[in-house]
């Protein structure tokens, strides 16, 4: 993607998963908003987007944080919400080992805490640890933190697999964690 295409994209991330009134648009309890309505939005608060850049940045966008509906005529973001939406994800299994990339300086609160969702709605895990140090290299020194997510499962601990392939949970207890070799 070039630079405008990155810039779009961090814009849609803003508007469609935290702050949807910086286009003037409301998301519906899923967390839909119809394009021709996010189109003018855009356009009407200073951020003009055409429907040509809209579907490229969708399809390009290297972690398809963003989704058409079925008929092509709403979107949304995959996960990542702030605001309260409803996914409507079905629980699934999840792989017997997930990922979590942080920064190191996060560790001690972790260790103590686990993996808190913070303002999102879930916590986000990776099947790889490559994607995992990817988002820990952008908070400051990457520590990739594996976890046991089939023995969570197991435990009773509820997972939903976004559109994007990116596993959610409420909460990463630290019973459940293990610094990655990987870090």
């Amino acid at each position: 993607m070039n630079k405008q295409h990155v810039k779009i994209s961090k814009f849609l991330s803003l508007v469609l998963r935290h702050e949807p009134g910086k286009a003037g648009v409301e998301l519906d309890a899923a967390g839909w908003v119809p394009v021709d309505v996010l189109l003018h939005g855009c356009a009407s608060h200073g951020f003009p987007i055409t429907r040509e850049d809209l579907q490229f940045v969708v399809a390009n966008n290297d972690k398809k944080r963003f989704a058409f509906s079925d008929d092509g005529q709403r979107i949304r973001a995959s996960q990542g919400h702030s605001v309260e939406v409803e996914l409507a994800y079905e629980p699934g299994i999840p792989p017997e080992l997930l990922y979590h990339g942080t920064a190191e300086r996060f560790l001690p609160s972790i260790q103590s805490q686990g993996l808190l969702k913070g303002s999102r709605q879930h916590v986000h895990l990776s099947r790889e640890t490559r994607t995992a140090l990817a988002v820990g290299q952008r908070h400051g020194k990457p520590v990739v933190l594996k976890i046991r997510a089939g023995e969570m499962h197991r435990a009773g601990h509820a997972f939903y697999l976004s559109a994007n392939g990116v596993w959610l949970t409420e909460h990463v207890p630290a019973d459940f964690l293990e610094m990655d070799a990987a870090s």
